[in-house]
């Protein structure tokens, strides 16, 4: 696998990243550096280290995950859309200042399921481990910085039209995960 092929497959991974980063871009009013580089790390993280479960367990674990990974990817994103959407409508006593552990997890793993069944395709092909999962967690980490940073951009509009447009968002990637 040659490196231009491992940077188009770290820029395709890292859309959902973009996509997901956005949506939290839209909903957070404080402590938004602090969010972003959070959400950041997490996701390069997630991205990076999948793909070393697909390329040492390529046997083994696709052979459990591959039939029903678009169904985990779905469920996911389906709860945290469907929760966005129902936050939206809720009083709120004050803003959200933090992204909450479960939530940067539950996103780390859905985003990065497709990332471990590229690490199959890193074993299979030859790619340079250590260099593949390099450049797909930077390019996962700055894809869903940029997404924040776009998706803050948008704070003009009214928060519930944003918490629902993210919500609808997820839930769009989810249903893109079962088609």
């Amino acid at each position: 696998m040659s490196l231009i092929s491992i940077i188009l497959l770290a820029i395709a991974l890292g859309i959902d990243c973009l996509v997901v980063s956005f949506t939290q871009g839209l909903v957070f009013n404080q402590n938004r550096r602090k969010n972003s580089l959070i959400l950041a790390l997490t996701m390069g993280i997630f991205q990076g280290g999948m793909p070393l479960f697909g390329y040492f367990g390529a046997n083994i674990v696709s052979s459990y995950v591959e039939n029903f990974s678009h169904w985990i990817v779905f469920v996911i994103f389906l709860a945290l859309g469907l929760k966005f959407i129902y936050e939206a409508f809720q009083e709120k006593e004050e803003t959200i200042c933090y992204i909450g552990f479960r939530c940067l997890i539950s996103m780390g793993i859905a985003t990065s399921i497709d990332a471990m069944a590229a690490g199959v395709s890193l074993k299979f092909g030859g790619a340079p481990l250590i260099l593949s999962v390099l450049i797909i967690g930077f390019a996962s980490f700055m894809m869903s910085l940029g997404g924040f940073w776009f998706g803050n951009c948008f704070k003009r509009f009214p928060s519930r039209i944003l918490e629902v447009s993210g919500g609808l968002i997820l839930i769009g990637l989810a249903v893109k995960a079962v088609i």
